[in-house]
């Protein structure tokens, strides 16, 4: 088990499956505006960081249609690909028995804030979090800005201490922004991570299920009263010396 009082999660690829509707969505702004698509594995690539960073890393995408792209894949997220999203099997579960222990929870995530509120209350998760912290609105304002300062301003807003705070995330991005903050981390396999890149990210434990991530968050105790996380579990990997 990893003590934690408070607990950050990231968003698409932790505790919501996109569901193709970020991929899709970015490919369609590349045929829009004439750029090859780079295929599945490079726009995999792109759930995690910033879309404004992510976008300037694909050949061909000139920093002056960042902007355009941007706004091509917005409108088709918002009118197809949201509605595609789904939580990942046994999250409403965990976000319920952390509830119910008392564990404040967060979301600190690439998204713009607005996007990503709208996003957690169409998947009914609203009641079961605490603040919301993600992207200026403006992403192409946060082309160069990692997941540092957005995980920062989660434990500003919401009074978090990072030595007893844990992040929880798919991505890199989560693991370094948490250890940029003096934050424990836990990586988890169901999400957009190449094979590797939590553990060279330093990721404190990694878990393959919300069963393996209850164990790692939560007393046994409290795992017994929620729902699907009733069954025995077995605790993540542990990757390094817990701190």
């Amino acid at each position: 088990m990893i003590s934690a009082a408070q607990v950050l999660f990231d968003l698409d690829g932790t505790l919501i499956d996109p569901a193709g509707a970020i991929t899709g969505g970015i490919g369609h702004a590349l045929e829009v505006h004439g750029i090859e698509d780079p295929g599945p594995a490079s726009l995999n690539a792109l759930v995690g960081p910033g879309l404004a960073h992510g976008l300037a890393s694909i050949p061909g995408v000139e920093p002056e249609l960042i902007p355009a792209l941007i706004d091509t894949y917005r409108t088709h997220y918002l009118e197809r690909g949201m509605a595609l999203a789904r939580v990942y099997p046994g999250i409403t579960e965990l976000l319920t028995a952390l509830a119910a222990a008392g564990v404040p929870v967060a979301v600190a995530t690439s998204k713009p804030t607005s996007l990503a509120r709208l996003l957690i209350d169409q998947q009914g998760l609203a009641p079961l979090l605490g603040g919301v912290y993600g992207a200026p609105e403006a992403e192409s304002a946060a082309a160069t800005e990692g997941k540092e300062a957005i995980v920062a301003a989660a434990l500003a807003g919401e009074g978090m201490d990072p030595a007893t705070t844990v992040m929880v995330g798919d991505r890199r991005f989560d693991l370094t922004g948490a250890s940029a903050n003096g934050l424990r981390s836990i990586g988890v396999r169901w999400g957009f991570a190449p094979p590797g890149e939590l553990e060279a990210a330093g990721a404190d434990a990694i878990v393959h299920d919300a069963h393996e991530l209850a164990a790692l968050l939560l007393p046994a105790t409290t795992r017994t009263k929620a729902g699907t996380l009733t069954t025995e579990t077995q605790t993540g990997t542990t990757t390094g010396a817990a701190r």
